[in-house]
């Protein structure tokens, strides 16, 4: 399947809380300051379910399996493609976190906090929401999102 898409994000709960990155305060970064998910660009031809894989173990230094995958979806934003994801991890796989070098700081974070929290990226808190609901974006069905191209 030749899917186009522009990037992919990861609700990862590690037990029952959210792994959330601090993002950078930097004047011209869209969502300076905020809390946000593992996640981010396409690099090259990669698929949406490996470009969020990628950048969770760049971000977090975690080799999520995709085994851990419980949910996803593809939707539409701003005229791009996109994806969201939800994995879930044991809560062991907190000792195992290596922080990389984007954001000011990690955490794990309560659900109810996230979706309340003035500096949670609002898109981000109804993807989660929606997830809890299991509700859809929109009219298109989620397509299946595993690979290459």
């Amino acid at each position: 399947m030749n899917i186009e898409f522009t990037g992919a994000k990861m609700a990862l709960f590690i037990g029952d809380r959210l792994a959330v990155i601090l993002r950078d305060d930097l004047p011209d970064l869209p969502y300076a300051d905020c809390w946000d998910f593992p996640g981010g660009g396409r690099e090259g031809q990669e698929g949406p379910l490996n470009c969020a894989l990628r950048e969770c173990h760049e971000e977090l230094g975690l080799v999520v399996p995709r085994s851990r995958i419980v949910w996803h979806y593809g939707f539409e934003e701003d005229g791009q493609d996109k994806w969201f994801y939800v994995a879930k991890l044991p809560e062991t796989a907190a000792q195992d976190v290596v922080f990389g070098n984007e954001g000011q700081q990690w955490c794990l974070m309560k659900v109810q906090e996230y979706l309340t929290h003035p500096k949670a990226i609002p898109f981000l808190q109804a993807r989660l929401q929606a997830y809890l609901d299991r509700e859809v974006f929109n009219e298109r069905p989620p397509a299946v999102s595993s690979g290459g191209r």
